[in-house]
């Protein structure tokens, strides 16, 4: 059973819209459809929704992206939460945009969040929800990319992918990540 669900991103108005951010998006869009509601828990380091109704907490990380493992780590000890009561959700360069991938563990794929969350854990078996933004033209464009907001041209594909990504997670929430595989592992165009 998911306890918390985490959407990775950097916080702050510059990075808000940005590639790097879809975690927070999607963290968001799921406390919106779960009426959940809002606080800032210093010791995690984290925004905090608690979703009462539903045995949920929703985070996300101020600690920046690199760095998700620290906040990670105190949510797991203050609501005494299992790596596999977790769900990480967050971009993948590696993904082809519009492609959403969940998977009960994994290495971190070069992704800094998800090495961090597991250099502070100590495995790499927690559940994770991937979404794709594909790469760069050129590889040393990578840092600007991931910080760049999305071109007006994917903006409508990125609402598809939040709204599927948002169904997911509810369907995970109500029947476990193993039988919500099928149903979540697409390719939204």
């Amino acid at each position: 059973m998911i306890k918390a669900l985490i959407g990775l991103g950097n916080p702050g108005e510059k990075y808000k819209n940005t590639r790097h951010n879809i975690g927070f998006m999607v963290a968001d869009a799921v406390a919106s459809a779960l009426k959940c509601n809002k606080k800032y828990k210093e010791r995690a380091f984290s925004h905090i929704y608690e979703c009462e109704d539903y045995d949920l907490i929703i985070a996300k990380p101020q600690t920046y992206m690199n760095n998700s493992g620290i906040a990670v780590k105190n949510i797991m000890e203050d609501y005494n939460i299992k790596n596999n009561e977790i769900l990480v959700v967050y971009d993948d360069l590696d993904l082809a945009p519009g492609v959403v991938k969940l998977r009960t563990k994994g290495s971190s794929g070069g992704h800094k969040g998800i090495q961090s969350i597991i250099n502070y854990i100590k495995t790499e078996e927690f559940p994770r929800l991937r979404i794709g933004i594909g790469r760069p033209e050129r590889k040393e464009e990578v840092a600007d990319y991931v910080l760049s907001p999305f071109s007006k041209d994917e903006k409508l594909l990125i609402e598809k992918v939040i709204a599927h990504s948002t169904e997911c997670i509810l369907n995970v929430l109500k029947y476990g990540i193993e039988k919500s595989l099928n149903f979540c592992n697409r390719n939204i165009v």
